[in-house]
């Protein structure tokens, strides 16, 4: 049986230090899983972290279907994963990271039940926003308990300015640019086929974890197109319909960027492997296209 605290240790590790790690070799289930996301986020609380609020994942319908799951899932969003709009964000601590527009929703009460969610003032004020994705397991690969656990693989979130939210508005355009290329279209109808139901499957999960929604959380409410990934220099901006844009660009620290120019003079200068079939790939670097999309092990969770 997969020992739960050590896990989280594991996992709260390879993200402070931006290296990737084996999948858990023992079976654990969905309910281990969420245990194991909140001893994650109880290591972070005590280094000073708190709680910004919610994410969902597995939000379409066609994603639910691929993995062979019936059910959206639940993580917890650290206000130190927050990234100003138009900023700089340095990404030199990620391991495979990758970006996906969000609708993003501000929590404008206490919500203790999901009836509750869709009364008025539940949600105080809707905006565009970009997620970024990275998960700690080599590869991106991971079944659902390991996604769960690794906190849905939240990394990183951007929300563009604040709009009034508007209910009657909610099957909006999409538009994901990368460099100025359109990368990625769709529409927020794809959340659950209805964003308006994110915050009472928000709730719901909530409250299966023990906690209630309080007023001034955001709530990341499901990718609204399919990740794609993000690299040093990329300048990346999402715009929704009515919403508005958000944009963010990634940077790497100069003392990441020396440490890898060093890195790569020690390996051309190293001999090579002399293992028949020996690599000298980076793990956990070199699998950012080659996550698997058989059910159980896709790399792309919200």
């Amino acid at each position: 049986m997969t020992d739960l605290h050590k896990l989280a240790a594991v996992l709260d590790e390879a993200a402070r230090t931006g290296r990737a790690v084996p999948r858990p070799e023992q079976d654990y289930g969905v309910a281990d899983a969420y245990r194991v996301q909140e001893e994650l986020i109880r290591l972070r609380l005590e280094r000073g972290d708190r709680l910004a609020g919610v994410k969902l994942g597995f939000t379409s319908e066609g994603k639910r279907r691929q993995m062979g799951v019936h059910d959206v899932i639940f993580g917890r969003v650290p206000e130190s994963s927050a990234i100003l709009d138009g900023s700089y964000a340095d990404i030199s601590g990620f391991i495979h990271p990758r970006v996906e527009p969000e609708v993003v929703y501000l929590i404008g009460r206490r919500i203790a039940s999901p009836g509750d969610a869709l009364a008025p003032g539940a949600v105080a004020a809707v905006a565009a926003g970009i997620e970024v994705i990275d998960s700690r397991y080599e590869d991106f690969r991971f079944s659902l308990p390991d996604v769960i656990a690794d906190n849905t693989s939240a990394a990183g979130y951007v929300v563009g300015p604040w709009q009034p939210y508007d209910p009657s508005r909610w099957n909006l355009g999409v538009v994901l640019e990368i460099d100025g290329r359109v990368v990625q279209t769709g529409s927020t109808g794809a959340i659950l086929g209805d964003p308006r139901r994110a915050l009472a499957e928000a709730v719901r999960l909530a409250l299966q974890a023990g906690m209630v929604l309080e007023p001034g959380w955001v709530l990341l409410a499901g990718a609204a197109t399919p990740a794609e990934p993000l690299v040093p220099g990329a300048r990346v901006r999402a715009e929704i319909q009515h919403l508005g844009s958000v944009s963010f660009t990634a940077s790497v620290s100069e003392s990441a960027s020396a440490s890898e120019s060093a890195s790569a003079s020690e390996s051309a200068s190293a001999p090579g492997p002399t293992t028949p079939g020996a690599s000298a790939e980076t793990p956990g670097v070199s699998g950012v296209q080659g996550a698997s999309e058989r059910p159980g092990t896709s790399g792309e969770e919200s």
